[in-house]
């Protein structure tokens, strides 16, 4: 009689974790449609967002509001380690996104201010503004960025994943991050960025000219011989000759002009 009245409790019990799994993981297929639609990949390896003709489309834009506050509502804490960092990083993403929308036509992202009068970093950028509630927390990008993904998953390539609207930053992909392929996705990402210019130039006294990137990150990415052994961990033959007699990084740079696909190709 015990087991009896037992079960159906665990039945009902195995019935929640269930449908609380299914919601976690609910579809990112509205913003598989957006990125498809509106992101433009170039020849020059450059992705770019048309968001003038995200604009024109209201119902476009109103469709990723939707898609945020979805995301939002989703039981991040019990997703699986790749799930929920996938999670993280879509958000971030899409919230961006809707930042840059809502105050479009600007140059660069930081054209857009935080939230702040008193906060020295709400004048470089909107990464400062409380923009998204999860479980109960309000985030702003930069918490998502520094508290959740630097922070919880400690793994330098997630900056090849999260992208800030910008030309010099990783490309926004096409489609939402999954965390079936996060792992081959993200070296795919790393190998993408740092063979391009955007990541690492070699100039003609043969030293290197790399992404702000591993300056502003040397906590995730290591001194300059850490650097350089993340580099040649994802370089293509080319830039591989170039790395094995350990050159010197000479300089970095990051352009923060808007990845527009209106502004046309840039010649870098």
């Amino acid at each position: 009689m015990g087991l009896q009245r037992f079960l159906p409790a665990l039945c009902a019990a195995v019935l929640v974790l269930v449908f609380v799994a299914a919601a976690a993981r609910a579809s990112n297929a509205d913003f598989d449609a957006l990125l498809a639609r509106y992101v433009r990949s170039a020849s020059d390896g450059v992705n770019r967002v048309d968001y003038a003709a995200w604009i024109a489309a209201p119902q476009d834009v109103s469709r990723l509001g939707a898609y945020v506050s979805e995301l939002a509502g989703r039981p991040a804490s019990r997703l699986a380690r790749h799930e929920a960092m996938a999670y993280w990083i879509n958000l971030y993403n899409a919230v961006t996104l809707k930042v840059v929308l809502g105050r479009y036509p600007v140059s660069s992202i930081r054209d857009i201010k935080s939230d702040g009068l008193f906060d020295p970093k709400a004048y470089l950028g909107p990464w400062r503004t409380k923009r998204v509630s999860v479980e109960g927390r309000t985030y702003s990008l930069d918490e998502i960025e520094n508290d959740v993904l630097r922070q919880v998953y400690r793994d330098p390539r997630v900056h090849y994943a999260i992208n800030c609207a910008s030309y010099g930053c990783p490309n926004l992909r096409t489609k939402a991050w999954s965390g079936e392929t996060l792992d081959a996705d993200l070296d795919l990402a790393a190998r993408a960025y740092i063979n391009h210019p955007r990541g690492v130039t070699v100039l003609a006294n043969g030293t290197l000219k790399v992404s702000s990137i591993y300056e502003w990150f040397a906590a995730d990415f290591g001194d300059d011989a850490g650097v350089l052994a993340h580099l040649r961990k994802y370089a293509d033959a080319k830039l591989a000759a170039a790395l094995a007699s350990r050159p010197k990084i000479a300089e970095d740079g990051y352009d923060w002009s808007l990845n527009d696909a209106r502004a046309g190709r840039k010649s870098h």
